[in-house]
């Protein structure tokens, strides 16, 4: 099989090394890949060094004839869909090229995120070609029957799990760890915040949060491990709040694995536009209790009091409660972490969701 997959982004985050991921796991099968995305993508620098047929395109100024030459061969093509730039939108366009150069090409749109401003044409742009969606969170494929209308044989959920093997504590790593990532001797509780750096991801709520946190723990430590456009903004508001000497930011890393090693909790306020992120589940894989928004497909991995707690979105208070209540209950702490360890290895082992990915391929091409 033919597997063709379009990154429609220059960023590198969770669902970008998903991508990489599953590019050289169907490479290591035996399958054909094409990865269709901009040229100086983190994506395309990485597909290239795994093997894979990569092909670019200007960002600015896209071709149709680079996609359908790029599509032209595959069996199935994966589009994650991003948000729209001015009039363009790359699961549309890609169904345009698809039919207008008579490809046999099957259009599927992925999705984990459900933005209310986004046309149901993102979803299933075109009747006139062969089209499915996977939806890697099921509230987000309840949201595309209920609202978009989307008919329920059209839409598929599967997850896309984690590399249980890699996502385990390891001593070996986290003497690494310590060393890549220094932090004060004496810092616990240790609080992450593992993802892009910007408004949807409700920093600066966390900030306001862990002000609250640090008067009653004031050995807690913060650290954000990310990149995005609010950078500036948050090292000027932990100047403001007084945090310099409680707060440590690290680049984005491609190994977040040591990141988890140190972690004693992992908090995601996400304030909209989330789906069911990566970080998550690779968290609770590493026994790393999770405190994270109550909305879209996190409480599906997030059970409150039992893998860690939901908190509404944008509440500081609720959130700097929550993170002082999983700190002092140790007995319940150490449940957490067993619970969602046993929660990932269940239902979220990337391997076997690869499987379902390439079978669920597999079963359209044939219908």
């Amino acid at each position: 099989m033919h597997i063709g997959f379009i990154e429609d982004t220059l960023l590198r985050g969770g669902t970008q090394i998903w991508v990489t991921e599953a590019v050289a796991y169907y490479l290591a099968e035996g399958e054909d890949v094409t990865v269709l995305t901009p040229q100086g993508a983190w994506v395309a620098e990485e597909c290239r060094a795994i093997g894979a047929n990569v092909v670019t395109y200007d960002y600015e100024h896209v071709e149709a004839l680079i996609w359908e030459s790029a599509l032209r061969n595959c069996d199935v093509v994966v589009c994650t869909v991003h948000p729209p730039r001015d009039d363009f939108h790359c699961s549309v366009f890609a169904a345009e090229c698809i039919r207008n150069g008579n490809l046999k090409t099957i259009l599927i749109p992925k999705t984990g995120t459900i933005v209310p401003s986004y046309k149901r044409e993102f979803y299933l742009p075109d009747e006139r070609i062969q089209s499915y969606v996977i939806s890697i969170a099921d509230f987000t494929r309840r949201y595309l029957l209920d609202d978009y209308k989307l008919p329920a044989e059209r839409v598929k959920l599967i997850y896309q799990g984690v590399n249980i093997s890699h996502f385990s504590p390891s001593p070996a790593r986290n003497r690494h760890a310590l060393e890549q990532y220094p932090l004060p001797e004496q810092a616990a509780p240790i609080i992450g915040n593992v993802g892009s750096l910007e408004n949807r991801k409700g920093q600066n709520v966390l900030l306001e949060a862990f002000a609250d946190v640090v008067n009653k723990m004031p050995d807690a430590h913060l650290m954000f491990v990310g990149e995005g456009p609010d950078e500036a903004k948050l090292l000027e508001n932990v100047k403001s709040l007084g945090l310099s000497q409680r707060v440590t930011f690290f680049p984005f890393t491609r190994e977040p694995s040591n990141v988890y090693e140190l972690l004693d909790m992992l908090v995601l306020p996400s304030l909209y536009k989330e789906g069911l992120p990566n970080v998550l589940l690779e968290s609770l894989a590493m026994g790393v209790p999770v405190i994270a928004s109550d909305i879209a497909g996190v409480p599906e991995v997030v059970k409150d009091g039992e893998t860690g707690y939901l908190v509404e979105t944008g509440n500081s208070d609720q959130l700097a409660s929550a993170m002082r209540r999983l700190w002092h209950h140790q007995d319940h702490y150490g449940q957490m972490q067993q619970n969602g360890r046993e929660l990932i290895e269940a239902s979220f082992d990337k391997q076997k969701q690869f499987d379902l990915f390439l079978a669920y391929f597999s079963e359209i091409t044939q219908r």
